[in-house]
């Protein structure tokens, strides 16, 4: 039987599971095993990857499904993201924080203060873009996105060492892939992400990897806490009337990154049997 790591590698076109053949095995449960270990206080999430004018139907999905796990465990769970994500998850019941792009000094001083504000026990970035070595965000097309892109990977620039953090990406341009940028760069031939996390965890698309997490955290807990493919689906589809597009085909269609609603109730049927559980609603 398929482990949970290798369930959310199915479908890889983009070199994760070469980057998975560097890292720990494990990797989606040690993510769970050091949530598991933190204090019951806050846990700040971030999300939102802009393409062609929106937010893609990557990251926020499975951002929510990981923030419902987390509330189940006695978190506060809350989402910081930018105005591409405008109404996605306040009605999920999710506090949301909204950064603005500003001047460089007002943006690190909004990232301070939300560390020093909320005293977050820890930090998940789930296909969330981040800086390369020069300071730029790339898209996966190696178009550079930074007058469209808030710069949240302060708060895990500030944050590391100090807070524990986790970086849930697909493609090597994602905020916690600067754990594996010399890899990145050598064997996949792009600009990587050069924002480190303490936690990587990679899979064929961001969504599965925040989804494999919460199926860890089932399987350690004896818990329900893998939201099902339907709530899943009709999540997706409120952000797609919202204006989220697909990251590949930059259509406003009920898909994520190419990969229609079957293989999405796929990977979240397999998770689940995976976890030695049903999903939970």
């Amino acid at each position: 039987m398929e482990t949970i790591e290798e369930i959310v590698l199915r479908h890889s076109g983009r070199g994760m599971k070469l980057l998975y053949s560097y890292q720990a095995p494990d990797q989606c449960h040690i993510a769970a095993r050091e949530i598991l270990s933190w204090s019951r206080g806050t846990v700040l999430l971030t999300t939102g990857f802009y393409v062609a004018g929106h937010a893609e139907t990557d990251g926020p999905a499975g951002t929510v499904c990981l923030a419902k796990a987390l509330e189940k465990l006695g978190f506060h769970p809350a989402v910081v993201t930018d105005e591409y994500c405008r109404g996605f998850f306040e009605p999920e019941g999710l506090e949301t924080i909204y950064m603005k792009k500003a001047q460089p000094e007002a943006e690190g001083d909004f990232c301070r203060a939300l560390l020093s504000e909320y005293k977050p026990v820890g930090l998940i970035s789930i296909e969330r873009c981040g800086r390369d070595r020069h300071g730029l965000y790339l898209n996966m097309r190696g178009t550079d996105i930074s007058a469209q892109t808030a710069p949240l990977d302060l708060l895990f620039e500030y944050a590391y060492g100090s807070i524990p953090t986790i970086g849930v990406g697909d493609g090597g341009n994602e905020i916690g892939m600067g754990d594996m940028a010399g890899v990145i760069a050598r064997r996949l031939g792009i600009v990587p992400c050069n924002v480190r996390t303490d936690i990587l965890v990679t899979a064929s698309v961001s969504n599965w990897g925040a989804y494999a997490i919460a199926a860890c955290l089932a399987e350690l807990t004896g818990k329900p806490l893998l939201s099902d493919f339907e709530a899943i689906r009709d999540y997706i589809g409120r952000t797609v009337a919202l204006g989220s597009v697909d990251g590949i085909t930059h259509k406003q269609i009920l898909s994520v990154d190419g990969n229609d609603m079957t293989i999405e109730r796929e990977i979240l049927e397999s998770l689940a049997a995976a976890a030695g559980q049903a999903a939970a609603s």
